[in-house]
């Protein structure tokens, strides 16, 4: 591929394991990928709630004060609140923390349980918070909330990436975004009805006890993957459900591959040290690389706070709510679009030209509102044509996001790591993602305060560099199975050089059963 991606691996750089996208699996995936019910829709909620006029003056009552007290106050700054930001980011400080804790739950118990314990935290979380009558039971609410998303989001793109056959991987990993973006969706919309309600902000933090129930329900009804089972010695049995998964009859070269994949793992004693190793150069980089360009594209900037974002720019409160469920629907549209052309046009396409339209479009709107406010934030309501233009250029940011740093930061992460490191480099991976979800949302009113309209140009740059590191530094990865995932390290241009510990696949061969030593030979 051009432009130092290494090559772009097809079926014949590897191996190609015979099945079909059954009914079977389809159904176990999509439900299996409502786990990103709970994610998108705690997204979603926290941002319309805290525009809520009656939440604000429960909780948060010298935000209101100061909103009420002067109309010609800095637009910029008039939701600069610690307190309140800490309220959303709580949430994903527990995650971080709940994710180091569900690698060794997903890797000994199983995906399925890891997800159970998530659905189970988060619907508590949930009831906390409909019945809080002060900040602090908000924020253990929140707390528990983060516990369960950090069991999810570990769980669900690891159970999806290893049910899916590799040729559908893709469309149906990206199912989870796709109830990230519904949830998100649902959320909105909630928050503009109940917004009428004096009480609604209680109702729509405690309607999350649905997505919650869900996964939990959801999780007890679903299969343990392959991978999972013969990684607890389940071995007996994974035969007869490979080939209900996969729709064929012969199964056996992927078995074989799945048990010496787990071999290895059982010689792995530390999972965490492992990972240290020259030739997993490319997966930390990746676990660690991804998942933080993904938050500093700012797409949180606008989903967890759209509807004050527009207030602050000069909305009414029913209009903001009501432009944060447009961009909603677009999250979800362009979420569809990515499934359809993940697995036709590869991975890196999506990265690339995902990048390129939301820097153009950070750009427009950082010229927008810029013009429109200055640098003093006071420039009364914005004019109706001029409110639709903004609204514009951030649908089509979030049209970019949503086709390719929205999903395939969850997707490329969970189908790159070997067995015997996936369930320790996923959690690096969540990690990570939370690490800088909380820093952004802790500190993004403060920085709209003092960077006004530049804090769109503070993104864009990211947006530049990480485009430029997925240009040279990330393989394709589509039509490649996850057991024979070493070829792309070993034929890119950059990544190969710390490979010399793992020999070449080959036909008839598993790429886990040829990592024999250190001494760099290929197979050919």
């Amino acid at each position: 591929m051009a432009g130092g991606g290494g090559v772009s691996p097809g079926p014949n750089n590897g191996k190609e394991y015979p099945g079909n996208l059954t009914v079977y699996v389809t159904v176990t995936c999509i439900v299996a990928a409502m786990g990103g019910l709970i994610f998108g829709y705690d997204i979603g909620i926290s941002g319309g709630v805290t525009s809520m006029n009656s939440f604000l003056e429960k909780f948060f009552p010298s935000v209101r004060a100061k909103e009420k007290a002067d109309t010609s106050i800095n637009q910029y700054c008039k939701f600069d609140s610690q307190t309140l930001t800490m309220f959303t980011s709580s949430l994903y400080l527990a995650a971080l923390c709940s994710s180091l804790v569900a690698s060794t739950v997903t890797r000994k118990l199983g995906r399925r349980l890891s997800m159970l314990f998530g659905g189970v935290l988060f619907c508590v979380g949930a009831l906390i918070n409909g019945f809080a009558r002060d900040v602090a039971m908000l924020i253990v609410g929140r707390i528990l909330l983060g516990f369960g998303i950090g069991f999810a989001n570990q769980s669900v793109p690891l159970y999806l990436s290893e049910m899916a056959p590799y040729k559908y991987r893709g469309a149906l990993n990206i199912g989870f975004q796709l109830s990230i973006t519904i949830g998100i969706l649902v959320a909105n919309v909630l928050n503009f009805f109940f917004a009428k309600i004096s009480w609604g902000w209680r109702l729509s933090l405690g309607s999350a006890m649905i997505p919650a129930l869900i996964i939990s329900v959801g999780s007890l009804l679903l299969p343990e993957t392959p991978n999972s089972m013969i990684e607890r010695g389940n071995n007996e049995e994974v035969k007869t459900k490979l080939r209900r998964i996969r729709g064929v009859d012969d199964v056996d070269e992927e078995f074989n591959d799945l048990v010496a994949a787990s071999e290895a793992s059982r010689k792995v004693e530390n999972p965490w040290r492992n990972l240290l190793q020259k030739k997993y150069r490319p997966h930390l980089t990746m676990a660690i690389a991804i998942p933080f360009f993904q938050q500093l594209t700012g797409i949180n900037v606008i989903m967890f706070y759209a509807p004050v974002l527009f207030k602050t720019i000069g909305f009414g409160a029913d209009a903001s709510l009501m432009s944060a469920v447009i961009t909603g629907v677009v999250n979800v549209v362009a979420t569809v679009v990515s499934i359809y052309y993940v697995d036709k046009l590869g991975r890196r396409f999506l990265f690339l030209e995902g990048g390129l339209q939301m820097l153009i479009c950070q750009i427009a709107v950082a010229i927008c509102i810029g013009l429109k406010f200055g640098t003093d934030g006071n420039a009364g309501n914005l004019p109706k044509w001029y409110a639709i233009v903004v609204v514009m250029f951030i649908c089509a940011y979030v049209a970019g996001f949503a086709w390719s740093w929205g999903p395939l930061a969850w997707l490329v992460p969970s189908e790159i790591f070997p067995l015997e490191i996936r369930s320790a480099a996923q959690s690096i991976n969540v990690s990570v993602n939370m690490i800088f979800t909380f820093i952004i949302a802790q500190v993004f009113l403060t920085l709209l305060c003092h960077l006004k309209f530049g804090l769109f140009i503070f993104f864009a740059f990211f947006v530049c560099v990480m485009t430029v590191f997925i240009y040279f530094f990330l393989p394709e990865t589509k039509n490649v199975p996850i057991e024979e995932m070493v070829i792309v390290w070993k034929e890119h241009w950059f990544w190969s050089r710390y490979m010399t510990q793992v020999d070449y696949p080959s036909k008839g061969n598993s790429s886990v059963e040829m990592a024999k030593g250190d001494n760099g030979s290929k197979l050919v």
